[in-house]
């Protein structure tokens, strides 16, 4: 995982002052590195039976759906609203300054299909825990979720569902 690591760009104060903003654009860049991690992001699911792979916007859809194809499992998008066409399912969850919401097609999943999430950064763990919330809501039964990055001092991972497997590759 050192090589991927040192792809990682650390920006300080981005997006806002005291802010470390780890980007993956050098990651994703690389092909070979890129590749390495998918494959890094898949490895504890490859005998889970995902059948789908959902990608929180908007870099959760870069990795989200390489991981499916790896996988063989279909990708559903979870966007921010307005950006599906109705029907939808909404969920609203807290952010550090505020509230948001990520929405999925209403439709997505079939009644205990296997899904996986997966994104690039674990940080508040606040996205995270409403896109379990919606996936389960629908009625899919979810297996757990792969990140490229967590950041520990956030205590992202205490606002994870109890007994489902969280994996990350980096941690900052």
């Amino acid at each position: 995982m050192q090589d991927l690591a040192a792809l990682i760009r650390a920006v300080p104060d981005f997006p806002r002052p005291g802010v470390m903003f780890r980007d993956v654009a050098p990651l994703l860049a690389d092909a070979g590195s890129f590749a390495r991690c998918i494959d890094a992001l898949a490895e504890p699911w490859q005998s889970s039976a995902v059948q789908a792979v959902c990608g929180i916007e908007a870099r959760g859809f870069i990795f989200g759906a390489a991981l499916a194809q790896k996988l063989h499992a279909g990708f559903v998008p979870l966007r921010k609203p307005g950006k599906l066409p109705p029907p939808v399912a909404t969920v609203d969850y807290q952010l550090e300054y505020g509230s948001d919401q990520l929405q999925v097609q209403h439709d997505a999943f079939r009644p205990g299909e296997r899904v996986l999430l997966a994104d690039d950064v674990l940080a508040t763990g606040g996205t995270l825990a409403a896109a379990a919330a919606l996936v389960g809501g629908l009625g899919a039964e979810l297996l757990g979720a792969s990140v490229v990055i967590e950041l520990p001092a956030l205590q992202g991972r205490g606002r994870w569902p109890v007994g489902k497997a969280l994996h990350s590759l980096l941690r900052y």
